[in-house]
Parts: C-alpha cells; structure tokens; sequence
C-alpha cells in the first residue's frame, strides 16, 4: 500500500513554513493522540502525524523528501535509510536524537534508553510533559499522574566571586496554580559557595520545587578548573636564580609566597587549601601560581655589562669540565 504524502497528512502545504508545520502537528498530535482519540486506528494515526513531523521539522530530511519522495528513507532504494521511524517519544526507534533531556532525580522513563542523559526526538516540544501537558493539560491527570510533572528549570547568572564565596539572590519564576494559570512568585534562594559554570542544584520543597543551572562569570586574574585556582606571576632574572617573596592574591585574599632559588620560567608553586571550598564539603580545593620570566627588552649599560659579566662566568663553569 502506497504510503500517504506528508504535507498531506499534516494538511499543510509543500511551501508551509516551520511555524506553519509545527503549529499543523500539534494540533494534530493533541487530538490523535491514543488516550484521547478513541477511535479505531488513532494509534496509527498518531504514529503517522509523528512520522510526517519528523521529516518536514528537519530541512534536510524535508528536502530529501521533496525530492525523492518517500524513496529518500527507503534502505531498498539504496539512499541508506534516513530513518524516518514513527514519533515515540519513549523510544530512541529513529534515530534522529535531536533533544537532550536530564533531569537531577532520574529518567521517568527507565535506564532501558541508556540512563538519564539520554536524547529523544520530542517534535519541537520544550521536553516530554510540554506534550503531556497539550493534550491532558496542567492538572497533573496525564499519563503519568501527578508524580511525573515538569518541574521548571531557571538559568541563573552569577560573577566568578558569587560563585566562590556563595550569595543569596531573589528571583522571579513563574508557577501554575491550581486552575492551570500561569502565576508570578518572588523567592530567595540560597547559592552555596563552591558551585561552578553549569551546576545544576534543586531548590524548595521536593513537590513544586525547581531547579536552577548556573552560569558563572570569568575573572580576569584567576582561571578555575574544579576546586583548584591558577594564577600567574611574572619574576626577574635574579629573582629565579636567587630566589624571592611575592605576594599574590587568592580567592580568600593575598597571601605571601616563596619561590625558591633555581626555580625554572613555567614552574607552579603550590598553594595547599588556598582554592575553592568543594561543593557540599568543607575541604578547598589548592591554589596554584605559574611563574614566568620577564626578560628585559632594552637593558641599560650597566645591566648589559653585568649580562656580560654573568655570560663570561658561564663560559669559564663550563671549561671547567
């Protein structure tokens, strides 16, 4: 049997715009889908509205399909197989893993589809309940009852020393409530210290909490990888030959190092417990400072006759051997 035309099926046009066949499948996705339509071969129907979807949402898979037809995806045509299995969302069946979906507590859907960083394909839906919430609605009657419904996730912008040190910030969030509308709440939420560029941390209660991913700013001076800290400092020549004292500054505030004689251009000096505190711990992470050498550009002549001085000394060491 002669499979139907995609635009067909989605009742759009072969010059529909993306909007236009997103809007089309929605539509067509919240009154097919099984759990409402009850009617013989709304399964099918649903499958088929998901399959055309697929296809004409991607522009390279809907620009094979233009032009080839529905040879473009079939393996016996020899164009390979694109793939364009039917919309599952509980399913990794086509292949075309386009929508990362994580969550802290754990994938709703089993360890079956490889654990909770697993893509899935939602049509163009911000994630599985965005869908759930279209056809059954906010009430928390779908599917998967009142346990599996989204929880809202907030990106929230920090400087490098917010982050370092911890801060309480007041936000705004949006929440629905018990009529299904749309309410604007303001909370305080407390940022431990610790937490790094895409720490992702839950807050309020375990029923109708969030959850919050950090974005955190740079620091000119510091570079932070984990718990650990890396600076630079810039010495002289007899500085590294004699060895010195510098003061440098840390996230917890200048300290005094020692760099000692002999100390070679790009060494790192340890400071133990001088980085950052470990996120939900009490140990730091260690600070470590890169030494370089600054050579002079335009020495004056009493610098170049001691250069000079210090070259021929050299020269004699090594005759000695």
């Amino acid at each position: 049997m002669a499979k139907k035309d995609y635009y067909e099926i989605l009742g759009v046009s072969k010059n529909a715009s993306a909007d236009e066949i997103k809007s089309a499948y929605r539509k067509l996705a919240r009154k097919h889908h099984p759990d409402i339509d009850k009617s013989a071969g709304a399964g099918e129907k649903f499958k088929e509205i998901g399959e055309a979807y697929q296809v004409l949402s991607d522009s390279q898979k809907r620009g094979a399909y233009d032009q080839f037809g529905h040879a473009a995806f079939d393996r016996s045509q020899g164009f390979g197989g694109a793939g364009a299995g039917g919309f599952n969302p509980f399913g990794g069946g086509g292949g075309w893993q386009t929508y990362n979906w994580s969550s802290a507590g754990g994938n709703p859907f089993g360890s079956a589809q490889g654990g909770p960083n697993v893509q899935f394909d939602f049509g163009g839906f911000e994630d599985p309940f965005e869908l759930f919430e279209q056809i059954f609605g906010s009430g928390g009657a779908g599917p998967f009852g009142q346990a599996f419904r989204r929880r809202p996730t907030y990106s929230l912008n920090l400087t490098f020393d917010e982050a370092i040190h911890g801060v309480t910030k007041e936000i705004e969030v949006e929440s629905r409530n018990a009529e299904g509308r749309l309410q604007r709440k303001r909370m305080k939420i407390r940022v431990p210290a610790g937490v790094d560029n895409g720490t992702k941390m839950r807050f309020g209660p375990p029923a109708g909490g969030l959850d919050i991913v950090f974005n955190v700013g740079r620091n000119p001076e510091f570079i932070r990888e984990g718990a650990d800290i890396f600076s630079e400092i810039t010495v002289t020549i007899p500085q590294l030959v004699l060895g010195d004292i510098f003061e440098v500054n840390t996230v917890s505030g200048k300290v005094k190092v020692k760099v000692p004689h002999g100390t070679q251009p790009g060494s790192l000096v340890k400071l133990k417990g001088k980085g950052v505190v470990k996120l939900g711990g009490n140990s730091h992470g260690d600070h470590y400072v890169r030494v370089n050498l600054e050579v002079p550009q335009n020495p004056s002549k009493e610098e170049k006759q001691l250069y000079e001085e210090l070259k021929n000394l050299s020269f004699k060491k090594k005759g000695w051997f």
